[in-house]
């Protein structure tokens, strides 16, 4: 029973339980995407249905991170089949889960406005886009926005962060960004907005069918 209800797992080598960070930002992009779609079917069909299903599958996944055991968690299971070919990068359980538990706090509030009250409001709109901003960077960044509030409420500093980003060390020279590499941004942005500029009016022009593949049937 014990084995069953646990949260992280033991691995030689580590005196606390950890995770697989990478099977957790496939999870991380897997609710992502299906979170994502369904706020699309909201503000552009104004259809609730998506997000409903997405918000219930969402608290029940994490409910079953936090108090019962992650590896039973279906969208980690799906993360873990995804990249089981992958070496996996060890992560401190710890902070991931004072991280999800926030998750089930805010997926909660979601649920009860609206699938049980059945209402929506900037509320749950706010809330809905805090929810995408930490899928988002869990996922394409492996940066965990849950576990930096961690060392805010606990004394202890967390362990095995994701990229060894809790140990304090310097820069490799190929994690340095020149000044060169910064104006190359700036200049990219400048040019992205010049675009827009020029450009707008032409790129507002819808296309045309080419082959005449989609053009509408004519009525007898």
């Amino acid at each position: 029973m014990n084995r069953l209800i646990q949260f992280g797992e033991n691995v030689e080598g580590y005196n606390f339980r950890v995770l697989n960070e990478r099977e957790i930002r496939a999870a991380a992009g897997i609710l992502f995407l299906a979170t994502f779609i369904s706020l699309m079917f909201v503000l552009f069909k104004n259809n609730f249905l998506p997000i409903k299903y997405v918000l219930t599958v969402f608290l029940v996944d994490f409910i079953i991170r936090v108090f019962v055991n992650p590896g039973f968690s279906p969208t980690l299971i799906l993360g873990r089949l995804i990249v089981h070919n992958q070496s996996p990068e060890y992560v401190g359980a710890q902070q991931k889960k004072f991280a999800w538990t926030i998750g089930v706090i805010l997926s909660a509030t979601m649920f009860i406005f609206i699938v049980i009250i059945n209402s929506y409001s900037p509320v749950t709109g706010i809330i809905c886009l805090v929810c995408l901003l930490f899928l988002f960077f869990e996922a394409a960044f492996g940066i965990c926005l849950g576990c930096k509030f961690y060392p805010l409420f606990f004394k202890q500093r967390p362990q095995k962060c994701p990229g060894e980003i809790c140990d304090l060390r310097s820069k490799q020279d190929i994690q340095k960004t020149s000044t060169t590499q910064l104006l190359v941004v700036v200049a990219f942005i400048a040019f992205v907005f010049l675009t827009a500029w020029l450009f707008n009016d032409s790129f507002s022009k819808k296309p045309y069918d080419l082959f005449g593949i989609y053009a509408p049937s004519k009525s007898k």
